[in-house]
């Protein structure tokens, strides 16, 4: 099999069609051998059912793999009920919706920066890098702090109009 020469336009690396079963991956190689030739993104997704796989791909990725993501997938449902059980109003609800959506997002971005970044310099460490990765992880600790005030402005006063209920009632 031969490698196609990139585009002059294109600094997208080719990759090789190999077989599965290829005999030339060498123990330093990784044993899942990418099957697809690809210049463009669009050559392998070519349906949008096919981009949607991806994207959940890369959503149980971070589930399974980022104990971050967890957390905040797991704080933000808890919020979410919260606000059904002190019984919010829509836009309110809607509001933490987002900005856990944007707490997540941010997360995604911070996995795939720190992907990018250990698969440029590998074991070696670099200041740029390391910069790199602290920014992205920066970036997701102020939309978490933006996302815990939007929450705190948005539940805590009728919550604590329900534990004002509950102690007088005792």
């Amino acid at each position: 099999m031969t490698l196609e020469r990139p585009s002059i336009s294109s600094n997208i690396a080719q990759i090789a069609i190999v077989p599965q079963d290829s005999s030339s991956v060498t123990d330093n190689e990784p044993k899942k051998a990418l099957k697809y030739k690809r210049e463009l993104s669009w050559k392998i997704a070519s349906s949008l059912a096919t981009s949607f796989r991806y994207a959940w791909g890369g959503l149980s990725y971070a589930f399974e793999t980022q104990r971050n993501f967890r957390i905040h997938t797991f704080i933000g449902t808890l919020a979410i009920g919260l606000g059904l059980y002190l019984q919010l109003k829509p836009v309110e609800i809607s509001v933490i919706g987002v900005t856990i959506g944007i707490v997540l997002a941010m997360e995604l971005l911070n996995t795939a920066i720190e992907s990018v970044v250990d698969l440029t310099v590998g074991q070696s460490y670099h200041e740029l890098a390391k910069i790199a990765k602290d920014c992205a992880a920066g970036a997701v600790l102020v939309s978490a702090m933006a996302a815990a005030i939007v929450a705190a402005a948005l539940l805590l006063p009728p919550l604590w109009e329900v534990v004002q209920i509950a102690i007088v009632r005792q």
